[in-house]
């Protein structure tokens, strides 16, 4: 999508909504937000809605962050822990390793 083409409103519409979009545990849609936004957001002449796009892009980021510290913080704790969890490991794997842990 080419946002040269878009007016400023549809922008902010449209940023909101990949804002708002990322908190239905898609942070995906965060990522994407900061990336297509954010010549609009820090780098394009000031205009009207540009504060607003900014907070959103500024927002998506921080959700990003969490994301992928919660994300990174829970696979090393599962992998540290997870032959010492026992059944209760293989109940939340999707595959189960086979061999000794």
């Amino acid at each position: 999508m080419n946002l040269e083409r878009i007016p400023n409103e549809e922008k902010l519409s449209l940023c909101r909504k990949y804002y708002l979009g990322g908190f239905a545990f898609l942070p995906f849609l965060w990522l994407v937000n900061c990336v297509w936004f954010f010549k609009e957001a820090f780098v394009k002449p000031a205009y009207t809605e540009q504060p607003q796009i900014k907070t959103y892009v500024k927002r998506s980021a921080l959700g990003l962050l969490l994301w992928v510290t919660v994300l990174t913080t829970w696979i090393c704790i599962f992998q540290h822990f997870r032959a010492q969890w026992g059944e209760v490991a293989d109940y939340i794997s999707f595959t189960i390793p086979l061999g000794t842990p």
